[in-house]
């Protein structure tokens, strides 16, 4: 068998695993979305759940699954990205980064389950501050920690190769040539990183068990505070999201119509993923050719 021959079968293996890679993907999302039926209807989206009766909705569940990405992201952001700044950068080889990046290897490895026990011990008992929103933010943040720092040092370390030196040796420190050169030619990948930990606060249920609490008080938006657990923005309050309203509407069918439900809070988990998850992708390569002066 010539060389020219194995070539194109070893091509054509790796087009057909591609293919059906985007094929399991597009068969998963469209089952999804036809046994959820109609679930952009408002009144699932924006009402209530029914205790005990068919026809509720999972507005509190939906803003409880938003605010928890939006708090999780405000904690994890710096840190990961300021990790991989540090490490891409400022790290100098020797014990300490070894024992830096073991911490960061065996964090990335520990299983959700065991982070939402640890959440449960450390952020609800030890803090007195039961299950709330801010337990269950710290939680997703210790999951997402490693896989952000290293998306972020890797695409700190692609971007620095080509215009750091360069950069330098027009008499920029080293602190400006990160913050003007080089974080704006990593934008795309360290959203990419962003994006990663997005969809894993959207779907992760195991770790929220445990420290947010599975119950979602109807919301009233006409308190604002932060602490107060009768207002909705309030981060000590309980607040059951999405993915874990999924998981128990399946356990516990606490409702005549749980599958039906469930199946609609899928699609619209599904959708709601989507959408970030181009929006994101969008967002990046706007703000990269700002940056890059391309229009």
């Amino acid at each position: 068998m010539s060389e020219k021959l194995k070539d194109k079968i070893w091509t054509g293996v790796l087009y057909a695993i591609s293919a059906f890679v985007v094929i399991l993907l597009i068969a998963l999302i469209g089952y999804i979305l036809v046994t959820g039926g109609d679930f952009f209807k408002p009144s699932f989206l924006f009402g209530n759940p029914k205790a005990g009766e068919a026809g509720g909705g999972i507005g509190p569940q939906l803003f409880n699954s938003f605010y928890m990405l939006i708090v999780s992201l405000i904690i994890s952001v710096p840190f990961g990205v300021g990790a991989g700044i540090y490490l891409a950068e400022y790290a100098k080889e020797g014990k300490m980064l070894n024992i830096i990046r073991l911490s960061i290897e065996t964090m990335a490895s520990l299983p959700s389950i065991v982070v939402g026990l640890f959440g449960l011990l450390v952020f609800v008992n030890m803090t007195k501050w039961g299950f709330t929103l801010l337990s269950g933010a710290l939680a997703i943040s210790v999951l997402n920690l490693p896989a952000l720092t290293r998306v972020s040092e890797n695409a700190i370390r692609a971007a620095a190769k080509p215009v750091k030196e360069a950069s330098l040796g027009l008499g920029a420190t080293q602190w400006q040539t990160i913050r003007k050169v080089i974080l704006p030619s990593a934008i795309p990948q360290i959203l990419t990183g962003i994006i990663l930990a997005a969809g894993r606060i959207f779907g992760e249920a195991a770790a929220l068990l445990y420290t947010a609490g599975m119950s979602a008080p109807i919301l009233r938006f006409n308190n604002f505070s932060l602490i107060e657990k009768a207002s909705p923005f309030s981060l000590m309050r309980p607040a059951e999201t999405l993915s874990v309203y999924i998981w128990k509407l399946n356990a516990e069918r606490m409702v005549p119509d749980a599958s039906l439900i469930a199946s609609r809070a899928s699609a619209v988990l599904i959708v709601m993923v989507l959408i970030f998850n181009i929006s994101a992708r969008i967002l990046g390569k706007k703000i990269y050719e700002s940056y890059a002066g391309k229009k």
